[in-house]
C-alpha cells in the first residue's frame, strides 16, 4: 500500500522562489546528512545563502563527504540541540536572517526559542502552519492547515491561520483561494462541535472581508470532489475545487499530510508563517526534496 512514487519537489513552486533568492538563512541543528544535502541542493538552485549551526567538525563532515565546500559560509559551533535553537532565534531577532530553517532538531525545542517574548518574532497575528501539497512536478498546490503548530484551535486562533493561509495561497498566485472548512459533516450539529465553529468562521470571513471564498463546514470528500457534492446536493463555490483545506485539529492535518506522503507520494513542504520571520518546520524524517520544497515555500513567504 506504501508510495513508490519518487517524491519531486514542483518546479513551479521553485519558479517563484527563485525569483526572490538568494536568500540568507540558518539551518538549526545541522549536523545530520539529510540537512547538509537539502541545503547544498538550495544552494545550488539559487535559493538560499546558509548559515550553519550545530557541531561544527560533524558539519564539515558531512559537507565534505558529498564534496562540497562549505568554507565560505559561516558555521557556528554549538553541539547542545536547545542551545542551537535559541542562537537561530537571536540571529532572526537581529535581522542578520531572514528564513529559520529546522535542521536535525525536534520541532517543540525550535519553536520554544522563536516564542520568546524578549526576542519579538511575534507580531499581531497568529504562528500558524501550512502544508503546500503536490504530488507531481507542474501538480497545483493543495494547502493544508494547521497540521503541525495550533494542537486545537478555537475560533479566533482559526481566524488568524484562515488569514495567513489566505496571504500565503495569494504568493504562490491564487488570488481568490477556495477555502474548505473541514468537519466530518456538511451539517452544522451540537454534537459536532467542530461543524459549529467551521459555520462560525464561514459568516466571519464574509463579514469581516477575508479575500477569498470560504465554506464550511464540508466534510473532506465534498472538499476535493464536485460529484460527491452533487450526489448530497451541496452546492456552492468551493465544493471540489478547494485551494486550502482549513482542518479543526492538529491530529487532523498531520494524518492527511502523512497519508498523502506515504500512500501518494506527495511532496509536503511545510512553514511557519505569521511571525517576523517563516520557520521551516520539516519532520526529520523527510528527504531532501521535501526539505528543498519546505525552503522554497518559506521564501515564498517572505
Amino acid at each position: 500500500m506504501l508510495s513508490r512514487k519518487e517524491i519531486i519537489c514542483p518546479e513551479n513552486l521553485l519558479k517563484i522562489a527563485k525569483t526572490k533568492g538568494p536568500v540568507k538563512v540558518v539551518i538549526v541543528n545541522a549536523g545530520k546528512s539529510v540537512a547538509i544535502e537539502s541545503a547544498k541542493q538550495a544552494v545550488d538552485e539559487g535559493l538560499i545563502d546558509p548559515i550553519f549551526v550545530g557541531d561544527k567538525p560533524v558539519i564539515e563532515k558531512l559537507a565534505k563527504d558529498i564534496k562540497w565546500d562549505i568554507s565560505k559560509y559561516e558555521v557556528i559551533h554549538e553541539p547542545e540541540e536547545n542551545d542551537t535553537a535559541l542562537i537561530a532565534a537571536k540571529m532572526a531577532s537581529e535581522g542578520k536572517i531572514k528564513i529559520v530553517v529546522k535542521g536535525h532538531i525536534h520541532t517543540d525545542v525550535l519553536m520554544k526559542a522563536i516564542l520568546k517574548r524578549d526576542l519579538n518574532l511575534i507580531g499581531k497575528k497568529r504562528l500558524s502552519h501550512v502544508w503546500h501539497m503536490t504530488l507531481g512536478n507542474d501538480d497545483k498546490p493543495f494547502i493544508i492547515t494547521d497540521g503541525a503548530l495550533n494542537v486545537l484551535p478555537k475560533l479566533e486562533t482559526k481566524m488568524h491561520i484562515l488569514r495567513n493561509s489566505v496571504e500565503f495561497a495569494k504568493r504562490i498566485g491564487v488570488n481568490k483561494p477556495k477555502v474548505s472548512v473541514l468537519s466530518a459533516t456538511e451539517e452544522v450539529l451540537d454534537s459536532m462541535p467542530s461543524s459549529k465553529e467551521a459555520k462560525e468562521l464561514t459568516e466571519r470571513a464574509l463579514k469581516e472581508g477575508v479575500e477569498a471564498d470560504v465554506f464550511g463546514p464540508l466534510a473532506f470528500d465534498n472538499s476535493i470532489s464536485e460529484k460527491a457534492a452533487q450526489i448530497k446536493g451541496i452546492k456552492n463555490e468551493v465544493v471540489g475545487k478547494t485551494d486550502i483545506l482549513l482542518v479543526p485539529n492538529v491530529e487532523t492535518g498531520n494524518a492527511l499530510v502523512k497519508m498523502m506522503i506515504y500512500f501518494m507520494g506527495a511532496c509536503a513542504a511545510g512553514v511557519v508563517i505569521g511571525g517576523k520571520v517563516p520557520v521551516v518546520i520539516t519532520s526529520r524524517a523527510d528527504d531532501t526534496q521535501a526539505r528543498l520544497a519546505s525552503i522554497a515555500a518559506a521564501i515564498v513567504a517572505l
